[in-house]
């Protein structure tokens, strides 16, 4: 299994970027896929996640309204759009595969299985 983390860069405050997971060696369709961070001297914490079907999704209260999780199952690809960045987002993104992960667990790292191996984000002026 493969996740390919990429679309990390550095940007300025208040722009957008969009970063891209693809997946491989799995049936991607059933799992449950998320984003994770991790800022220096930080530890990891849940970004966003999205259910196989796309009907349910999450986002942590930090990125909510800015930040969008989307995925194409044609493609095995999870991706996450994120707009309006701000200096406290600056971290290593980490995208992250489940099989039956039920709803009350998908912003928990340990109920996931696969993880890529992040993408850096920085966010200055």
């Amino acid at each position: 299994v493969q996740l390919q983390a990429s679309g990390g860069g550095l940007v300025q405050p208040g722009d957008s970027l969009k970063l891209s997971c693809v997946a491989s060696g799995l049936n991607f369709r059933s799992y449950t896929m998320g984003w994770f961070r991790q800022a220096p001297g930080g530890e990891r914490e849940f970004v966003a996640a999205i259910k196989w079907g796309g009907s349910t999704i999450f986002y942590a209260d930090s990125v909510r309204g800015r930040f969008a999780i989307s995925r194409d199952n044609a493609k095995s690809t999870v991706n996450l759009q994120m707009n309006s960045l701000k200096p406290e987002d600056t971290a290593v993104y980490y995208c992250a595969g489940g099989s039956r992960i039920i709803n009350t667990s998908m912003k928990r790292d340990q109920a996931y299985d696969y993880w890529g191996q992040g993408t850096l984000v920085t966010v200055s002026s």
